[in-house]
């Protein structure tokens, strides 16, 4: 696949537990979907979010982090770094360690999406008012309503469907700790 191919085939990254950048299902042959997500906090420690919803059924909304499927030979630092830019415009960013990885399947599109998530720790000091996307694909088009800066305690109470299901959890405790000496393998997500 060149990647023009992978460019085309990538999707929003919208489907349910996978955050952004959802590229083309399980891959040939049952192949699990490499992903790099990103974690953005701001100097105030929000976390930027991405609302998406599956495109057949706009009523069906989650939020979720940037990021996307590594592209050609990328690895998954440059994928998060290119993901990240092209779907909220942010580029200043201070790119940390892996927090999370994690296994998820589920379908978005009429598809079954498998992936192998990696989460990193992103800090920007640049801090927009609106984040905008620069580099869509048409499926991210048909599946994403914008994005927003959460609090922990927002997050925390939110009674909105967020992926991965724990990050309100995630987040309080990365905050209060500070990053893991290792990533920490979260459970697998299957919907």
């Amino acid at each position: 696949m060149t990647d023009s191919d992978a460019r085309q085939t990538r999707g929003p990254g919208a489907g349910p537990g996978t955050g952004s950048g959802v590229a083309s299902g399980a891959g040939p042959q049952g192949e699990v979907r490499r992903v790099a997500r990103v974690v953005l906090l701001d100097a105030d420690d929000r976390i930027l979010l991405m609302h998406g919803y599956e495109p057949d059924h706009p009523e069906q909304t989650w939020w979720f982090t940037p990021g996307g499927g590594l592209e050609g030979d990328e690895t998954r630092q440059e994928a998060a770094l290119r993901e990240l830019a092209e779907e909220t415009g942010i580029t200043e960013i201070d790119l940390g360690p892996v927090l999370w990885t994690r296994y998820c399947s589920f379908p978005f599109d009429g598809r079954r999406w498998d992936q192998d998530e990696w989460y990193y720790l992103a800090r920007t000091r640049r801090t927009e008012a609106a984040p905008r996307p620069q580099a869509l694909t048409e499926l991210e088009n048909r599946s994403l309503a914008g994005l927003r800066w959460w609090t922990s305690a927002e997050l925390s109470a939110a009674r909105e469907t967020v992926y991965p299901t724990r990050l309100a959890e995630l987040l309080r405790t990365l905050l209060d700790e500070g990053p893991p000496r290792a990533p920490v393998v979260l459970a697998p997500e299957i919907v």
